[in-house]
């Protein structure tokens, strides 16, 4: 397999094909749980960049929004 960066239609493409679509190594799985969810409100604005970056990432909103702030977090420490 190739280390170059395939296109989304190059994508969709290999792994449209059976052969492509068995599981690599062992599954992934989250180091620690959850906490009860909390509400965070953003602006339509702000919201729909959220969800097109999030798609881009090919993510979920809420996993999107954890990374960021994942990242801000490790980014500067307390």
């Amino acid at each position: 397999m190739s280390t170059e960066q395939m296109t989304p239609d190059e994508e969709y493409e290999f792994y449209a094909r059976p052969e492509n679509q068995k599981p690599q190594g062992s599954p992934r799985r989250r180091n620690r749980r959850l906490t009860a969810p909390i509400p965070v409100r953003f602006t339509d604005e702000q919201l729909d960049a959220i969800r097109q970056r999030a798609e881009a990432d090919d993510r979920s909103v809420s996993a999107w929004i954890r990374r960021a702030v994942e990242h801000e977090l490790d980014r500067r420490p307390a």
